[in-house]
């Protein structure tokens, strides 16, 4: 007979399950006080802790998740017959060391890349460009494994994508991320084959893994992807590749209105002294202008000051126009959509609901899978690694953290993010940290010089980072030191005894051949009756013809000597296993 199917929602509470099952709630709060988790009737418990009680519970129930309203999700409106054209916005993405910055700088004449920290770009950044009179929005995107979500980012806000590889290194698997973004987000693609003035530059092979293996083909091999070869270091071809992307731009007849409330999205965010929060927002409809109400996510404000990428003021910002602006009363979250209303009581109003909105979502789920399951399945004492992060704009904060939760460790050393935030390090992270065991990560953030003598005062370990990945390496390499060694025994030889010639407390002293391996000195003995293992021992010392030896091998007869903990019988014919032990230092997966 087929299980029977019930729906529930992301939560529910122990009392809901209950009915919807048709079981005694007594049940239900036994089955989870069993595995360790004291709930009660009013408890909420999310879906996979509710799937997993069912399957202890041995019931003929499938359960099945009812699909959510998503109320966050980006939505614009379908352009009027009233739109007007809008410049394309590009997303400039691929592998860590193919060049996108070094591209973007020779397109505005800049030295972008002489200021990323490692050499990488570790946030979101946006520019506009002027090519033939016309206006492109450039977004340069991360190339670390770590910045996956700010790829994504990026790549759903774009039309086109720009896919640089190197002509010289091939496809890579951020070269292959950025391909399913770009796919994912509907946009089109546009490959740059960067770096041809090197001498082992092969475009050919670039293009031949990009037909082959990701079914972008050239379209000088009769496909339909445009693929322009380039250098960043000399700009040769980097108009070309400007224009067909002007030329791929044309075909999707980008509009957006502009007698319409101004839209878009929160592509980065941070804090400065003397100016508070500081956003990047990218406008995708409507004209945004200073004194203008803005609400994003939970977050609302009044633009005081509006600027485009290079600090220049501006009047208005239409569709597809990166702005940075401040007024917001504290900082939105990274891809926040945000919108303008009519007035400050309207924005209020709207970011306290988004507020309070999250908060229930935050409240809704008081025993978790995660919760069940470490209590099921906890074989040994976990250790907590308890760290603060601060980093410089919201979205380096969000790809730290969620890079430090994908940090695989088995559940022996459990990672807790107890406290983090946007900005400089402060006193009251030294006191969040204090008493705690807590480090406290920096990444691109100062450690002014009063909190540093508080730190140490408070004996506070604080650790700066420039780079992402040093970070994260830093992080693991911390909780390897908390896993308990490993133990490693690899066998060395046997023996049979032959005869058992002085038995006390602390030694016997037998003699035997060796029938495999060799033995020395100081080997772990394991000592075997039959197929049961009867004792453990040392050998203390070791003779062949009544000398000395260093060492015996297989087939030579030998005397020793075992020390031992315990008294027990050695009888002739008993077998001996020789072996080392030591511990091994583990890492993480």
């Amino acid at each position: 007979m087929a299980e029977k199917i019930v729906q529930l929602a992301d939560s529910i509470t122990v009392g809901e399950l209950a009915t919807t099952l048709n079981l005694p709630v007594t049940t239900l709060i036994g089955e989870l006080f069993k595995n360790g988790i004291a709930a009660t009737i009013n408890q909420r418990i999310d879906f996979e802790t509710a799937t997993i009680i069912v399957e202890e519970l041995g019931l003929d129930v499938e359960l099945e998740k009812k699909a959510a309203v998503n109320h966050s999700e980006h939505h614009l409106h379908a352009p009027s017959a009233n739109a007007v054209a809008r410049p394309p916005i590009v997303a400039v993405m691929g592998h860590v060391d193919h060049g996108k910055t070094s591209l973007l700088d020779t397109i505005l004449g800049t030295k972008t890349v002489a200021g990323e920290a490692g050499g990488i770009t570790q946030h979101i950044s946006a520019y506009q460009t002027i090519r033939n009179g016309r206006p492109i929005t450039l977004l340069d995107t991360p190339g670390h494994e770590a910045f996956a979500a700010l790829r994504q980012h990026g790549a759903a806000l774009t039309d086109v994508v720009i896919i640089v590889v190197a002509a010289d290194d091939g496809v890579k698997p951020q070269t292959v991320e950025a391909i399913r973004f770009a796919r994912s987000a509907n946009a089109k693609i546009v490959v740059a084959i960067n770096k041809i003035d090197k001498e082992a530059a092969n475009p050919q092979m670039v293009k031949a893994q990009l037909a082959s293996e990701h079914n972008l083909n050239p379209e000088e091999w009769g496909g339909d992807t445009v693929m322009v070869e380039v250098s960043a270091k000399t700009g040769q071809n980097v108009d070309k590749l400007l224009d067909m992307v002007l030329l791929v731009a044309d075909l999707e007849e980008l509009k957006a209105d502009i007698d319409v409330p101004a839209e878009g999205l929160v592509i980065e965010a941070h804090m400065e002294t003397g100016r508070g929060p500081v956003v990047s927002l990218l406008v995708e409809q409507g004209l945004l202008k200073p004194t203008s109400f803005l609400v994003a996510g939970s977050s609302y404000g009044k633009v005081r000051t509006m600027q485009d990428y290079s600090g220049k003021p501006l009047k208005e910002a239409g569709p597809s126009t990166p702005v940075t602006v401040t007024g917001f009363k504290d900082l939105p979250q990274f891809g926040d959509n945000f919108t303008v209303v009519k007035n400050e009581r309207e924005a209020r109003a709207a970011a306290n609901e988004a507020r309070l909105e999250e908060e229930r979502n935050a409240a809704t789920t008081n025993v978790t899978s995660a919760d069940l399951l470490k209590m099921m399945k906890q074989q040994h004492e976990s250790h907590d690694f308890n760290v603060i992060v601060k980093a410089d704009v919201q979205g380096s904060l969000t790809s730290v953290v969620d890079s430090l939760h994908l940090i695989e460790t088995d559940g022996e050393v459990t990672l807790h993010v107890v406290g983090s935030g946007v900005g400089n390090i402060s006193e009251n992270d030294i006191r969040l940290a204090a008493g705690g065991d807590t480090i406290i990560y920096g990444f691109n953030v100062e450690l002014p010089q009063a909190v540093k003598r508080m730190a140490s005062r408070e004996k506070i370990e604080v650790r700066l980072f420039r780079v992402i990945y040093e970070l994260l390496d830093d992080a693991r390499h911390s909780m390897e030191e908390m896993l308990a060694p490993k133990v490693v025994e690899s066998e060395v030889g046997t023996l049979t005894v032959k005869g058992v010639f002085r038995t006390t407390k602390e030694q016997i002293i037998a003699g035997g051949e060796v029938t495999s391996g060799k033995i020395t000195n100081g080997l772990l003995v394991r000592v075997k009756h039959g197929d049961e293992q009867i004792a453990e021992a040392e050998v203390s010392n070791l003779q062949r013809n009544r000398q000395e030896a260093k060492e015996v091998f297989e087939g030579d007869m030998c005397g020793l000597s075992l020390k031992i903990d315990h008294k027990f019988v050695l009888s002739e014919g008993d077998k001996l296993e020789f072996f080392t032990r030591e511990t091994v230092k583990r890492t993480l997966a």
